[in-house]
């Protein structure tokens, strides 16, 4: 069985629709709301933020709206630990796998800057 093939955008999209199933499963404390309201404009930004980059009107503004992308990953990151640690849901493989997507994600954008800025200095 081959693995399907997302494009990034795809991809980001994939992750809001894991990130609301997270989010909907939150009980109703004021630590899980809190939660809840920081995971939906971080976990939503990085794929609108990533339709933004592709019509970036400079090298630097693509970099830029790359590196909003990696700190809204990164704060969902730490809100799912959270929710792992506490723990707010019982675990299951849906958190797991949004878990672990959620760090590729931010792996990825970590190499996009990097190879964006070597791109850059070689113009």
């Amino acid at each position: 069985m081959t693995e399907k093939k997302y494009d990034l955008e795809d991809r980001l999209i994939d992750f809001v629709i894991q990130i609301d199933d997270i989010i909907e499963k939150l009980p109703n404390t004021r630590l899980a709301n809190y939660l809840a309201g920081q995971m939906i404009r971080s976990g939503t930004s990085p794929a609108l933020n990533y339709g933004e980059a592709q019509g970036a009107e400079s090298t630097n503004d693509f970099i830029h709206k790359l590196k909003i992308i990696l700190k809204e990953l990164r704060e969902t990151f730490v809100c799912l630990k959270i929710i792992k640690r506490k723990p707010l849901i019982e675990p299951n493989d849906d958190l797991e796998n949004t878990y672990i997507e959620n760090n590729e994600l931010i792996s990825i954008f970590v190499s996009s800057i990097k190879t964006a800025k070597r791109n850059k200095n070689k113009n």
